[in-house]
């Protein structure tokens, strides 16, 4: 149902469509994209899902000392992002090719997790991983956007979400199911590690099966969907044309429309709580069992899977942004919640949900609100720029929410949180007020 446009206008067909047949309004190249998405983050999150309990069991880890390892899962694939931004724009072939180094650096680093067994190791890793996820995001984001015509972006970002999504969904799961299986009692439960070896080498096997389905699934040259009524002639790919410089991607801050995104997007990451923590938050505030930790994500998954795509396509018609800043009111609201003295049988399902539903909003809204910010050329670079700037954010955000929560205790942490989330909206919605909410 998502794959056509039903609406009942007839556009003039994109490049490669037959004469009389509708453009699809998600490419076979984003569900491609998609079912790599799907198949890495299954390998991901069953690293995620046992991670915040694995350091902090075995390690000892202080609050702190937690924050500073999680702010590498964004900081370090920042400092790369724009690099692989700017080297896939300098040819269609190299999208591709970017994204595939991308995902099969992180493969590598999955195994190498059963030789980390200090902190010094660990973060090693972990910044190795992150690099590949820096060098092939913004590739990725830009061959959807390249795929897709420019009113249906919304979607189609939806629809590589919510595939994305069922891998995170699976994730825990399995990561779950394998610790039961190989590791027994777990080590929150006095258990042994023996259950988190287990999980490393599957996710390595799996994270491999995704580099595999890039390689033989999505084309290698990704051809600019067309707009209704533009000239065929503007339509070439990307690979004619002057290649564009460092200085010519850096030079897209200037336009006004990337700017202001590039600035709300790192404005509102500097209060988005990362996900760990919250889960940690959740575990401790509710008393929830150790072995339970790994399936917390599960719930924030499936609100993400269900929303991803409807609020896709309505981000098309009501505005980008506006959806990208209710977003964030969503997650403020889960946060007043979790603070709140609500019984936790309500607390954590509704928190789970809104949780889901702030990244349905914003993370495909956003990169399809780059998309049109931005000329074909230069997708790749500004989808590095805005993203960037977020996982930058995020990376400080967890370095000072690891101090206050070292300082005035997990709840006193989340209401400082929670203020500066609020603070930040309203600036957030004082400078998109002047954007043009047409989907571009």
């Amino acid at each position: 149902m998502y794959l056509a446009d039903s609406r009942s206008t007839k556009p003039a067909a994109a490049p490669g469509t037959r004469p009389g047949r509708r453009a699809a309004a998600v490419p076979g190249t984003v569900v491609a994209l998609g079912a790599v998405s799907l198949i890495t983050d299954i390998s991901s999150e069953m690293v995620t899902a046992v991670l915040p309990l694995y350091v902090v069991a075995t390690l000892g880890l202080s609050p702190l000392g937690f924050g500073l390892l999680d702010g590498i899962n964004n900081g370090v694939g920042a400092l790369v992002r724009l690099t692989g931004g700017h080297l896939a724009d300098r040819g269609g072939r190299r999208h591709k090719m970017v994204a595939a180094a991308g995902y099969g650096l992180s493969a590598l680093c999955k195994p190498l997790l059963l030789l980390a067994h200090g902190l010094p190791a660990i973060s090693a890793v972990l910044a190795v991983d992150r690099t590949g996820k820096g060098l092939r995001t913004a590739p990725r984001d830009a061959m959807i956007s390249l795929a897709t015509r420019p009113e249906h972006r919304g979607r189609a970002f939806g629809v590589h979400r919510a595939m994305d999504t069922t891998g995170a969904l699976l994730g825990p799961l399995a990561a779950f199911a394998v610790l039961r299986v190989a590791g027994g009692p777990l080590l929150g439960e006095g258990g042994a590690a023996g259950g988190y070896g287990a999980v490393f080498a599957v996710s390595g096997c799996v994270a491999a099966l995704g580099v595999l389905v890039l390689v033989l699934f999505v084309p290698p040259r990704i051809t600019r969907a067309e707009a209704p009524g533009a000239d065929r002639g503007t339509a070439a790919t990307t690979d004619t044309g002057p290649r564009p410089t460092l200085r010519d991607s850096l030079a897209l801050l200037r336009r006004p429309r990337l700017r202001r995104l590039t600035l709300c997007a790192a404005l509102l990451g500097l209060t988005t709580v990362s996900d760990s923590f919250l889960y940690l938050l959740l575990q401790r505030e509710l008393r929830l069992p150790a072995h339970l930790f790994p399936l917390l994500p599960l719930g924030t998954a499936a609100a993400f899977l269900l929303l991803a795509v409807p609020l896709g396509a309505l981000a098309d018609r009501a505005g980008r942004r506006r959806l990208f800043l209710a977003g964030h009111g969503l997650l403020l609201l889960g946060y007043a919640l979790l603070l709140s003295p609500l019984p936790g049988t309500l607390v954590l399902p509704a928190v789970l949900l809104l949780h889901g539903a702030f990244y349905a909003a914003t993370d495909g809204v956003l990169a399809a609100a780059t998309a049109g910010a931005v000329p074909a050329e230069h997708q790749g670079a500004g989808q590095a720029l805005v993203g960037t700037g977020q996982a930058l954010a995020r990376f400080a955000c967890s370095i000072a929410f690891g101090s206050a929560w070292s300082l005035w205790g997990g709840r006193g942490a989340l209401t400082a949180a929670a203020v500066s989330l609020a603070a930040a909206a309203v600036v957030a919605g004082f400078v998109l007020r002047t954007a043009d909410e047409v989907p571009a």
